[in-house]
């Protein structure tokens, strides 16, 4: 804090530091692994002293757990603003091939995020704010398909619109384990608008090719 109480300020350089720490440090995390990366590794590829580093973290699982809600929350407003799109009216296989191509984008992005669930499995309080994030994820999905419901009715075993975007949510952990393995990006993506377009309607629609 500053003498007068209020917050000290931040300036452009350190939020720059800090942006390159996270760049750095998702390369290093998905090419090694957490668990696997020292902070002078993290320092190193980004060019900066432990000095730097310690000005913006205290610990690496600050940085790690920072490079988590930093992509994770690029995630959801990219798939928010791609179900944005089409206005009242739902075009399911519009929408599904803008979220693969959001959600299925970077691999390397999938293994830090696993490394994440395993790390937030072993530690409650970490979970909690990865369940939140996933909510968040949920809900901007939850919400766009309950405006077009009216338009384009779920199947009804799906249930509400709460149900169908668990389902979206599920379909996505299950074909992006297999994608870790293979990496073979363009059949994930092409399986996933299978699967998705089949949940959100029943089988009615085609998916884009």
């Amino acid at each position: 804090m500053a003498t007068d109480g209020t917050a000290p300020r931040v300036t452009r350089r350190r939020v720059r530091t800090r942006a390159n720490l996270l760049d750095a440090a998702f390369a290093v995390f998905a090419a090694k692994g957490f668990g696997r990366v020292s902070i002078e590794e993290v320092c190193e590829a980004a060019g900066y002293s432990r000095g730097a580093f310690y000005s913006n973290f205290s610990s690496l699982d600050e940085l790690f757990f920072a490079l988590y809600e930093q992509r994770a929350d690029l995630i959801a407003e990219q798939v928010a603003a791609a179900l944005a799109q089409d206005g009242p009216d739902l075009d399911v296989a519009a929408s599904v091939d803008r979220v693969t191509e959001v959600l299925l984008l970077d691999v390397d992005w999938l293994l830090v995020k696993t490394d994440f669930l395993v790390h937030a499995a072993r530690d409650p309080q970490v979970a909690r704010t990865l369940l939140e994030h996933r909510a968040r994820l949920r809900r901007a999905i939850a919400d766009r398909l309950a405006r077009a419901t009216a338009h384009s009715p779920l199947p009804a075993l799906l249930g509400d619109a709460d149900g169908a975007a668990h389902a979206v949510v599920a379909a996505y952990d299950g074909v992006t384990t297999q994608l870790l393995l293979d990496k073979d990006v363009e059949h994930a993506r092409a399986w996933l608008k299978q699967l998705l377009t089949a949940l959100l309607t029943n089988g009615s629609a085609t998916p884009r090719q």
